[in-house]
């Protein structure tokens, strides 16, 4: 597949599309890139959860010349069973230990979430409690590191109990529209100065 100046390889989905004109990625499907450099995440696809806009800021990342894989967790809606307050009823959150290994084995990784602060802080903290890697958080609305940090979370700045860190935070991202692109100009070049960092 090439992408703007540089050919990059990937192997595909795990299966047909779905929605208008199948071209909404399954549940369980992984994207890989020929380099492990970053992976973006989402969570999986259903009424809430849209991973459209995975789709473009992955493409995106892919133009500028980085080397990203896609991941649509197979269980990613609702929230973790740790969660310390009564959430609304309804499915758990939960992680498969395939998930877990394909998300540690790279450099970085942007995790898609929404507008439901407290249910997503709580989603990055089950995932970076089981994945050594740093991440950039996406969601809509405003979220701080002290939001992360107080539950625990390792961030750039505060080593908390968590094996992998929030790196970084770009909210704005709003779930079923297009990117604009100013914010995606904002997420390429955070995801280029957390892969020089890593490296």
């Amino acid at each position: 597949m090439a992408v703007g100046r540089e050919t990059q390889l990937l192997a595909c989905r795990k299966g047909a599309g779905l929605g208008l004109g199948g071209g909404m990625a399954q549940r369980g499907t992984f994207s890989k890139a020929w380099k492990n450099d970053v992976i973006t995440v989402a969570m999986s696809p259903g009424v809430r959860h849209v991973p459209a806009p995975v789709c473009e800021i992955t493409t995106e990342l892919r133009k500028r010349g980085i080397h990203a894989s896609v991941l649509v967790l197979n269980a990613g809606d609702g929230v973790p069973a740790d969660m310390p307050f009564e959430a609304a009823p309804g499915v758990i959150f939960g992680l498969e230990s395939s998930e877990v290994e394909i998300i540690a084995g790279h450099k970085l990784a942007v995790l898609h979430h929404g507008n439901v602060k407290e249910h997503f802080i709580h989603k990055v903290r089950f995932i970076l409690e089981r994945a050594d890697i740093s991440v950039i958080v996406l969601c809509q609305c405003p979220a701080t590191f002290e939001d992360f940090e107080r539950i625990g979370v390792s961030t750039r700045f505060k080593t908390g109990n968590t094996r992998g860190s929030v790196v970084d935070i770009v909210d704005g991202i709003v779930r079923h529209a297009s990117v604009h692109q100013e914010k995606l100009d904002e997420i390429v070049s955070k995801v280029r100065t957390c892969l020089r960092e890593l490296n």
